[in-house]
């Protein structure tokens, strides 16, 4: 009773509270066919005052899902290193992706377990600038994902790239992590990262420096443990670590040829002088067969019974002709030994005679003399010492 005494306050302050709770709104506006980053910070979901600061230790992890729907879109992604580090929403849209949607995020405090709704309205809408036909995707391994969605490492990453693709103003794609693409989880040693998928496409042309990269000639060296054709200076060494083996370029100024539409046909076949089309064949009667199918094996079984029951009842020896096959002085000397042990067994059962000494319960051996009833049996040893 004191439980529930305790139980219906805590209970009816918790729904007081998630009652009065209301989602913030947050309006992004995505573009078709560029990367697009959110981050999920606490200091937007914790509501402290403006004068307290976020403590760095408390853990907030998030769970984000399309409006009406148990998981995000297709096109849009999330992810957390820990609770300890910031949540990031990122992806690509796609022109199938066009018009608004509403992802519902909820923070979890796990030191107080408050949770904290928030809703992102994605005004997703076509790209203003100019076309990016030409695509480059590359595979750094010295990040995880984590670690370039934030501006700073992006920024960075465009400018190094800038040295290798001149004049170019490139822009990010899309970012994938390794381990969406097939990738092993590394092991936990220092160093070793997930890597990450890097999309980034731009309005120029292919410098000589990456076609030579993603050259037939390159893959082949690859593919025998050499090094890649690389001619000019890797201006992306100094922060991250290219795979230049896994560079793939593609090229979408050219057009590509469109699908020829099936013409339909009245859906007869042409003469074909060497299709023989197949006769109609004659009528059969299956009656033989299954009768041959079905009496054959019955009258194999019969016969093996009635062979079976011939060797086991017919052919038995029986007790008579074992009796005439053996000789009478072996018969009466089987019958002399039962007679006598059966004689000897009816004398045994009916003879009177003390009951032997060495079957009570207390006796003298030497004098064969029993011990007196008033002798506790329990306290006297089984043999008596012979004096």
């Amino acid at each position: 009773m004191a439980a529930t005494t305790i139980w219906i306050p805590f209970l009816a302050g918790l729904l007081a509270g998630l009652g009065g709770t209301e989602a913030q709104q947050t309006t992004l506006h995505p573009v078709v066919g560029r990367l697009f980053v959110h981050t999920l910070d606490r200091e937007t979901f914790l509501r402290l005052p403006e004068h307290v600061a976020v403590p760095p230790t408390v853990p907030v992890t998030y769970h984000a899902n399309l409006q009406g729907h148990p998981d995000l879109p297709r096109w849009l992604r999330y992810t957390q290193r820990s609770p300890h580090h910031p949540g990031f929403l990122y992806g690509s849209p796609t022109p199938e992706d066009r018009g608004r949607q509403v992802i519902e995020v909820i923070a979890y405090n796990r030191d107080s377990f408050d949770t904290t709704p928030q809703r992102l309205v994605l005004l997703i809408r076509d790209s203003e600038g100019p076309l990016l036909p030409y695509q480059a995707e590359f595979l750094v391994r010295s990040h995880d994902v984590e670690e370039v969605l934030p501006s700073s490492p992006a920024s960075r990453f465009l400018t190094a790239l800038g040295g290798l693709w001149e004049p170019a103003e490139l822009q990010l794609l899309n970012i994938t992590s390794a381990l969406d693409r097939g990738g092993r989880v590394p092991l936990p040693i220092e160093g070793r990262k997930e890597g990450v998928y890097i999309k980034v496409g731009s309005a120029s042309p292919f410098s000589t420096c990456l076609k030579m990269v993603a050259s037939p000639d390159s893959h082949a060296r690859c593919a025998q443990g050499q090094p890649p054709l690389l001619s000019c200076y890797d201006t992306l060494a100094s922060h991250f670590r290219v795979d230049w083996c896994n560079v793939s370029l593609v090229d979408k100024s050219v057009p590509e040829p469109a699908d020829e539409v099936p013409t339909r046909g009245d859906g007869i076949l042409e003469r074909d002088p060497f299709f023989c089309p197949p006769t109609e064949a004659a009528a059969r009667d299956f009656l033989t067969d299954a009768l041959v199918t079905l009496l054959v094996p019955l009258l194999v079984a019969l016969l093996l019974t009635l062979l079976l029951a011939y060797v086991m009842c017919c052919r038995r020896e029986g007790r008579l002709k074992r009796d005439l096959a053996t000789s009478d002085i072996q018969m009466v000397h089987h019958c002399t030994i039962r007679g006598n042990t059966e004689e000897l067994r009816q004398m045994a059962a009916s003879r009177e005679v003390p009951r032997p000494l060495s079957t009570l319960p207390m006796f003298n051996v030497r004098t064969g003399q029993q011990l007196p009833p008033q002798v506790d049996s329990a306290q006297v040893p089984l043999i008596l010492d012979q004096h």
